[in-house]
């Protein structure tokens, strides 16, 4: 059966960006930013990105193109006969295991979002009343359930069109609609009177504020938000054509997720200075604080509209690529049909979604290390496998393949000469730099 690959230059952009751009963009960025420094946290963030994470993600493409195949087969193909296969088995269940918990995020975006369409956020609500609600609703049985049930199956819909039909088909369309309302809502909130102080707290760095927690933070978000460790970018790249430029790729996806990742805090932060509200919102900013926001803006019934519609179509766009993981494996190494393929990945993380979502009210009280089952499941993610994943494809490409391989991929068979020039600075980066940073961020979250 022929490999289904990405049709155009870019949808393969679109679909990866979209990989990157999620939750992490516009739940977790926002609040991150808001609880560590402000500028200075999103000036660190910047270093990590360009200067750690572009080697790691230049390994997980090459890994992916090289073998043209799923996150299990391609260790097994560039390494064969070892015992690299079981690293290639850690990056297909570690995206499981994220997509486990990510989706009960999902179905609490399309809980506002509906809430938005009925027009929930009027001038009559107020701040305590939007916290006891959303504590309420996470911690209530069926709703949640019946949100994370909507918002896997809706991610399940669109992978069984394949790769052209469905995940491409969906980038093209919903990433620049996604660009485009978070950017119409960032210009809104820049008209709102005392917006200056947001724009201040966001570009204005102290530099004060900078210390290890800081670093630690910036660096955890970077990776989180590029998706790196857990074998997307590994399973989309093995969709992209020969022909295209790595680097070049690379560097438009990343640049793309830190813009956007920009403009979605200029869309948040500058409306929290204008309303007086407290900068360290935490993860309840989105669904606690910035309703409270939009019912005392003007049209701010249809800017809510607006901003629950992008974290819904955000929130999507990551699940598919981390449910695409599961279903590239056992299409390929099982030959199974894509719609039996997405069927099983459906009942296995449907399952371990519910027991998350349970775990802010019916079975608050199981605790695993002192973390409900949720928190587990995200801290485990967060700080553990995208670090171990990420320590184990540098490794594997830095010393296990050989030089000429990773320069020919790198390089498109040495036609491009400017990545050969950047190569010399790449390869010292991925044997040594990078080992030993991922090393100690690995051990310093286990302390």
């Amino acid at each position: 059966m022929k490999r289904e690959n990405f049709g155009s230059r870019f949808g393969v952009l679109m679909a990866m960006v979209g990989s990157a751009v999620g939750l992490g963009n516009m739940w977790r960025f926002p609040y991150m930013v808001s609880e560590h420094g402000g500028a200075a946290f999103i000036l660190v963030y910047i270093l990590c990105v360009f200067c750690l994470c572009m080697p790691i993600f230049f390994a997980e493409f090459i890994v992916g193109r090289r073998s043209q195949s799923n996150a299990f087969g391609a260790f097994q193909k560039l390494a064969p006969g070892t015992g690299w296969k079981w690293v290639g088995l850690f990056a297909v269940v570690a995206p499981l295991t994220i997509l486990s918990y990510y989706s009960v995020i999902g179905g609490w975006s399309i809980q506002y979002l509906f809430k938005a369409c009925t027009f929930g956020f009027t001038e009559r609500i107020t701040q305590e009343y939007l916290d006891t609600m959303f504590a309420g609703f996470i911690s209530s049985t069926w709703a949640p359930l019946l949100g994370h049930t909507l918002f896997l199956l809706t991610t399940a819909l669109i992978l069984v069109g394949g790769v052209k039909g469905g995940i491409e088909r969906f980038g093209k369309v919903m990433m620049p609609l996604l660009y485009l309302l978070v950017l119409s809502i960032a210009v809104w909130t820049a008209t709102l009177p005392g917006a200056s102080e947001g724009f201040t707290f966001l570009f204005k760095p102290d530099l004060s504020k900078i210390d290890a927690s800081v670093c630690a933070a910036a660096l955890g978000q970077s990776f989180f938000s590029l998706s790196l460790g857990y074998g997307t970018m590994l399973t989309y790249a093995s969709y992209v054509s020969k022909k295209e430029n790595i680097a070049t790729s690379s560097t438009t996806i990343a640049v793309s997720d830190l813009i956007f990742s920009l403009i979605a805090s200029c869309a948040i932060m500058p409306a929290v200075f204008a309303f007086g509200l407290n900068t360290q919102g935490g993860p309840g900013l989105v669904f606690e604080t910035l309703p409270y926001i939009f019912s005392k803006m003007p049209l701010g019934g249809l800017v809510a509209i607006l901003f629950f519609l992008a974290l819904l179509v955000a929130a999507l766009t990551s699940a598919i690529s981390l449910y695409e993981v599961g279903v590239a494996y056992l299409v390929e190494e099982k030959n199974m049909s894509r719609k039996k393929a997405v069927a099983i990945i459906f009942s296995v993380a449907w399952p371990i979604g519910v027991i998350c979502s349970l775990s802010f009210g019916p079975l608050s009280d199981m605790k695993i290390l002192g973390n409900i089952f949720f928190d587990f499941l995200d801290k485990l993610s967060a700080n553990y496998l995208m670090t171990l994943g990420s320590l184990l494809i540098v490794i594997f490409v830095g010393w296990k393949m050989k030089r000429q391989d990773v320069f020919d991929e790198f390089t498109n068979g040495g036609t491009l000469t400017g990545n050969a020039r950047l190569f010399r600075l790449v390869w010292p980066v991925l044997r040594f730099v990078a080992p030993l940073a991922i090393l100690i961020i690995f051990i310093s979250n286990l302390l």
